[in-house]
């Protein structure tokens, strides 16, 4: 028996045979072509036809995978991009070779170059280079590579897989996923959380595994290769009761969010789009605490028209009935952008021009969406919510732009309500200046993903730093603290919904602290929901 250690994507446990998928071999064979031109053209249109492809592909999956389909998109950018093709044939032009040959060399030269950098963004498009050149020398030498899985559930061991070979794959013969490249931020890993599979990565996979027994441990991050009976007869009574401990979480369902004592703290689901309208319903969240309304601007040719946007919202409306339906307004820039955006390039994105920022430089865009929003609060119970605040100088802007937008639905005889509001407090800044904010809006929302890089100066994504990142740093927690305390000082709600809202480590501090609500992932709702009601905070009212 052998033991290998990982770092886990996704948890769970998974017990049988491997299949060690090796991504599809290309003999590519080099030879010189005479005419150039028609290599060229051969080249165009089958660069076309996996822009094609691609364009398919985010189309066919966007609606089940939401933002997670992007990739498809940042592929089909890439190879749209003028970069990647004049390489490719300046090779052609300038060597006399045959097109998939052109296109292999290309990506070994590019992937040689900046394999050794740590950095995600390099790692993530090396990625797509790979992918949309398989996707070319399949077209360019005829060759459509197809995955098999066999008849029987595998645990699929590989040294890369991307989202594409993920989709293209059986998900009901995958028992787990282990993976040499990549991280536990990855797409791919993403998308195997979404999909419920346990996944590991960085491990030093074999291809000499293939077809032998093995254990994926999703919580310890260990993998054992053939192991011995008693490991075995371990790992089958854990799996069974991982199960079964799914199956109690089920029991929550219908439960109320009380705390043992019967304080009432309840919990709210985060979703990213109108596909998991149903799994909000489906876990019983007292209703939608974060929309991430950007999934409407992203992976799209130019700006939703604002009709397009009030469906959406009224459709959300309607669905939630009584239950209160957060809309942040679109969170863009950083690592969310769309090529119609033209946001430029900037040293340092994440503390970029981003959120209410970019809204506030693209007021026409900011305005329709308010529109949008405010039509739709006619058909439920919605409230809007405003990202990046760090000053009140931008409250004065959203609210003389709600102003002018509610005169011009009044002037057009349009109805609407007086919707509540709120601001998501994810800097240092906005903690230091809570309670004026507070006095501005109905209530505050805690984003602690970003408060807690921006408070610790750390890109909590940055692999380097994945051992020296903590979120629960006092600083975060006591900054968390001051924004419960000013905003009830100003008798507002607070609520925490960035990821921190769904470790149950912190429950309990989360609900000493007083927070009002907590919104997490649909996935998150019952795990939550447990820790909340073994809470007795009955010795502090005292």
């Amino acid at each position: 028996m052998d033991i290998y250690k990982g770092t886990v994507a996704f948890s769970g446990i998974a017990i049988g045979k491997i299949l060690y998928y090796h991504k599809s071999e290309y003999q590519i064979r080099q030879y010189e072509i005479t005419d150039i031109k028609a290599e060229m053209e051969f080249f165009r249109q089958s660069r076309t036809k996996v822009i094609d492809q691609l364009k398919e592909l985010y189309e066919k999956n966007c609606s089940v995978q939401g933002s997670r389909a992007e990739v498809f998109l940042k592929q089909k950018n890439l190879l749209e991009g003028k970069s990647f093709q004049r390489a490719i044939e300046s090779i052609i032009q300038n060597e006399k070779v045959n097109a998939a040959y052109a296109v292999m060399t290309t990506r070994d030269e590019i992937i040689s170059t900046f394999r050794n950098l740590e950095e995600p963004a390099i790692k993530e498009r090396l990625d797509n280079i790979r992918e949309i050149s398989e996707r070319l020398i399949g077209i360019l030498g005829g060759i459509s590579p197809r995955i098999d899985l066999g008849e029987e559930p595998v645990i699929v061991v590989t040294e890369s897989i991307t989202p594409t070979e993920l989709m293209e794959m059986d998900k009901e013969k995958i028992l787990a996923i282990v993976t040499h490249h990549g991280s536990d931020i990855s797409h791919a890993a993403i998308l195997a959380k979404t999909m419920n599979i346990p996944a590991l990565v960085e491990i030093d996979t074999d291809t000499e595994w293939d077809g032998q027994l093995a254990i994926v441990d999703g919580y310890t991050g260990s993998l054992y290769i053939h192991p011995d009976e008693e490991i075995k007869k371990e790992y089958e009574i854990r799996r069974q009761a991982d199960l079964e401990e799914r199956e109690e979480l089920l029991k929550f369902r219908e439960k109320p969010d009380l705390t043992r004592d019967g304080m009432r703290v309840e919990i709210y689901a985060n979703i990213g789009n109108m596909d998991d309208l149903n799994s909000v319903l489906y876990y019983g969240a007292a209703g939608i605490g974060l929309l991430r309304s950007e999934f409407q601007y992203l992976g799209r040719e130019n700006y939703p028209r604002e009709n397009e946007l009030f469906h959406a919202y009224k459709k959300i409306a309607e669905t939630m009935g009584d239950r209160l339906a957060v809309i942040r307004t679109a969170d863009l820039g950083a690592d969310k952008q769309a090529a119609y955006l033209n946001i430029p390039d900037e040293t340092n994105p994440i503390m970029g021009n981003r959120g209410i920022r970019l809204c506030l430089d693209r007021k026409k865009m900011f305005k329709a969406q308010l529109r949008a929003i405010f039509r739709a609060s006619a058909y439920g119970n919605l409230a809007i919510m405003f990202p990046m605040i760090s000053s009140e100088e931008e409250m004065d802007e959203i609210e003389a732009m709600i102003e002018e937008v509610t005169n011009g639905l009044d002037e057009r005889g349009i109805p609407y309500k007086n919707i509540r509001t709120g601001i998501m407090i994810e800097t240092p800044a906005a903690v230091m200046i809570s309670r004026e904010l507070a006095r501005r809006v109905d209530f505050l929302s805690l984003g602690t993903n970003d408060l807690s890089q921006y408070t610790l100066a750390m890109d909590r994504q940055n692999p380097l730093l994945r051992k020296k990142y903590n979120d629960h740093h006092p600083a975060v927690l006591r900054m968390i603290k001051m924004v419960i305390d000013a905003g009830h000082a100003e008798n507002k709600r607070v609520c925490i919904c960035g990821e921190l809202a769904a470790d149950t480590a912190l429950t309990e501090e989360f609900l000493k602290m007083g927070v009002d609500c907590l919104s997490v992932v649909p996935a998150c709702i019952l795990p939550v929901r447990r820790a909340l009601r073994q809470v007795d905070l009955s010795d502090m009212r005292r």
